[in-house]
């Protein structure tokens, strides 16, 4: 990285942040200046930055510290992976390689299972919500925290997800929070919460074997265990969450799980096709995509009933 030139007793942080903006773009980086600045920021020890009211000249060893940041970046390393944190909703969370990364549209999920905890609180009940792929736990931890009154279960197949999703409980203050290793196709997976979960969410892996990621920080960063997701159609582990919704929600409980946006007719009709739900729909995301399923259990028939 060339540090451009700054005030008289050498280069100002704004101006390394305009260079360094520079770099990343011609690198292909979607949010140049934004990195850039939240590199600057992590190199100054700081949570955020304001340009300005940045120092000039630098700080002794910023130039050098903040050239090696810029270098990694420009090599599409993510960024959540060099500073070693991401926001997600109200909640800073640890990222660490190996794990995938949550992303912004994901908080639409989370928004759907807080609201129905939050619904079914209100009501004087103390609803069960289960986290299936919780990845860094960022779902989990966001009812964990916004809804206190619930009880939260995280899974991940990953034991390197579970490893974080507890460190991230740890670090945001929900110790209740109850993390375990499992996989969603297990059919004795959770067991003793059969037909008493309230809410299921998920943000499954789902990518087809055939589209690969076009992004650099997806394709060679985010583990492939939490980005494809089986079978021809990417479908296999979200069919799984399904199944494993039909048979841990309790009557009238809530799926919600996300999906890409070309998989939301093949989403509905493997939910329809589990015999267990109504109000089947999709919901967009922060762009209007129709990244959501959302479907809500029905009351299994009662021994003894006629069929039709």
């Amino acid at each position: 990285m060339t540090v451009p030139s700054g005030g008289p007793g050498g280069a100002g942080v704004r101006a390394c942040v305009e260079g360094a903006a520079r770099l990343l773009a011609d690198a292909g980086v979607a949010s140049p200046r934004v990195d850039a600045t939240a590199l600057a920021a992590h190199a100054l020890g700081l949570e955020r930055l304001e340009l300005a009211l940045a120092p000039d000249p630098a700080p002794d060893g910023f130039v050098a510290a903040y050239a090696a940041l810029v270098e990694r970046r420009r090599a599409r390393e993510p960024l959540q992976h060099i500073v070693g944190h991401t926001g997600f909703r109200y909640l800073t969370l640890r990222v660490e390689p190996g794990v995938f990364v949550p992303r912004p549209e994901t908080e639409v999920v989370a928004q759907a299972a807080v609201d129905e905890a939050a619904r079914l609180v209100a009501a004087g009940r103390e609803p069960v919500v289960v986290d299936l792929c919780c990845g860094t736990g960022a779902i989990a931890l966001s009812v964990a925290t916004e809804v206190a009154a619930a009880r939260v279960v995280a899974v991940d197949l990953s034991a390197a997800a579970v490893a974080l999703t507890r460190t991230n409980a740890a670090a945001v203050g929900a110790p209740a929070l109850h993390v375990l290793q499992g996989d969603v196709a297990d059919p004795g997976l959770l067991a003793d919460l059969v037909g008493h979960v309230d809410v299921l969410v998920s943000n499954p892996p789902y990518i087809p074997p055939d589209q690969v990621p076009v992004d650099v920080e997806v394709r060679e960063h985010d583990p492939d265990l939490a980005l494809y997701g089986g079978g021809a159609d990417g479908l296999a582990v979200p069919r799984a969450v399904i199944d494993a919704a039909a048979r841990l929600l309790a009557p009238g409980g809530l799926l919600v799980m996300e999906h890409a946006e070309v998989q939301d007719v093949a989403a509905r009709a493997a939910a329809h096709a589990a015999g267990a739900f109504e109000d089947v729909e999709t919901r967009p995301d922060l762009t209007g995509r129709p990244r959501v399923l959302v479907a809500r259990r029905i009351a299994p028939p009662h021994v003894g009933d006629s069929q039709p």
